[in-house]
């Protein structure tokens, strides 16, 4: 049997295979939060809220913090993204993962920022505990593979706060508001009403008197209040406490 020469071969072309690149979100996270930060691998995540941007203003989230501004273990404190109203469970749920999966050394801390507010209501005073970030919880972490994994799949978890792919630490001026506001020693007073509102007077010499606001002063707490009195529009100040609406 005559054997082909090798010459006379010919060699089959393979066509290559496209090359597949992972899409990457090309939108930059608003201040703290129109998009929640992507997994590294180009996962995406959903939407977030902006009430982190009210709070800080245009210029919160910026570049990542160099290394000399963070603790010198690496660690520093990251916003994540999780349901409204379910905080402090998804935080219950965190620490028990960090204990399970022997994370102590990675992920120090988890935090539910409340601060406490007197309200009004039917003419009595009441003390509450008010989330200053509904939908937020802070976790103080070195920002790893490893540790991403454990926050970014902890149930009721929807993403990290930042920009591009990375998550976004918090910077030291930024942590020490929060703090503050969180040990401030007088609770903050609830203002449910606004100028050119109808409010009623629960508290002293003008007690049960209705009339217009026209002016708030938040820094003294004081709001003015034009009382028809005697067929007349007299203005009274008075704290916040001693209104409430109408």
């Amino acid at each position: 049997m005559d054997l082909l020469d090798q010459d006379n071969l010919e060699n089959t072309n393979n066509t290559p295979d496209s090359d597949l690149e992972p899409a990457m979100n090309d939108s930059l996270a608003s201040e703290f939060g129109e998009q929640s930060i992507q997994a590294p691998v180009g996962e995406t995540e959903p939407a977030m809220g902006d009430s982190l941007a009210s709070e800080f203003g245009d210029q919160s989230i910026q570049a990542p913090v160099s290394e000399a501004e963070q603790e010198g273990d690496g660690r520093s404190w990251y916003v994540v993204h999780c349901y409204s109203g379910y905080e402090n469970k998804v935080r219950h749920n965190l620490e028990q993962r960090i204990e399970s999966m022997g994370m102590k050394e990675k992920i120090f801390d988890v935090v539910v920022p409340t601060e406490e507010e007197i309200e009004v209501k039917e003419g009595k005073r009441r003390t509450v505990e008010r989330r200053v970030f509904p939908g937020y919880i802070l976790v103080n972490m070195i920002l790893s593979e490893e540790s991403w994994h454990v926050v970014r799949n902890t149930p009721g978890v929807t993403g990290f706060v930042g920009m591009g792919n990375t998550p976004t630490p918090l910077r030291p001026d930024e942590v020490a508001q929060i703090i503050k506001r969180m040990e401030a020693e007088a609770p903050r007073i609830k203002v449910t009403f606004r100028p050119g509102e109808r409010v009623r007077i629960v508290d002293g010499p003008f007690n049960d008197f209705r009339g217009t606001v026209s002016e708030i002063d938040m820094e003294r707490a004081k709001v003015r209040v034009m009382v028809n009195f005697f067929s007349r529009e007299t203005p009274v100040e008075l704290d916040f406490l001693q209104v409430e609406k109408a």
